[in-house]
């Protein structure tokens, strides 16, 4: 009889550990995007304003942005700058992806996220906040620091 309970205990104990490492490894997964060094180049007039990020991601699978919204501004989109030839265009882009154990630099004069409607006067110094959405439901609401074209040189 007691080599049953000490089956069973063992057998307690192995399920535990297993449900505890399957918990952590979901929690990791949970925060599998992070966002560094978020910022946006801020115009006079009521002009669209550029932001840009580096998103960081520690899962083993690829990420997609897929959505970008802000409380700050009435639009926010994901764009990418492309040149052809002699000449430079901006394109909507439906998604970016972040690969597995890797980055992706939003950065000026590749990709960027194009903002514009602003809600409220934003000025250098301000910070807004964009909510960056991703297609394995995690979503980050980020904050970006605001600042001049004379800061970003």
């Amino acid at each position: 009889m007691s080599i049953k309970i000490k089956t069973f205990a063992a057998l307690s104990c192995t399920l535990a550990l297993s449900f505890g490492f399957a918990t952590a490894a979901h929690a990791a997964d949970a925060n599998a995007i992070t966002a560094k060094d978020a910022w946006v180049r801020w115009l006079p007039n009521n002009l669209p304003a550029a932001g840009y990020v580096t998103l960081v991601n520690a899962s083993d699978k690829p990420v997609d942005l897929v959505d970008i919204s802000s409380n700050d501004y009435g639009d926010a989109m994901l764009h990418q700058t492309v040149s052809n030839g002699s000449t430079q265009k901006m394109v909507m882009v439906d998604k970016l992806t972040v690969p597995a154990h890797g980055q992706v630099a939003i950065a000026p004069g590749g990709y960027h996220v194009m903002l514009e409607d602003a809600k409220h006067k934003v000025a250098p110094g301000d910070t807004v906040h964009l909510t960056l959405k991703f297609s394995d439901g995690e979503t980050l609401d980020t904050p970006f620091a605001v600042k001049s074209p004379a800061q970003t040189k």
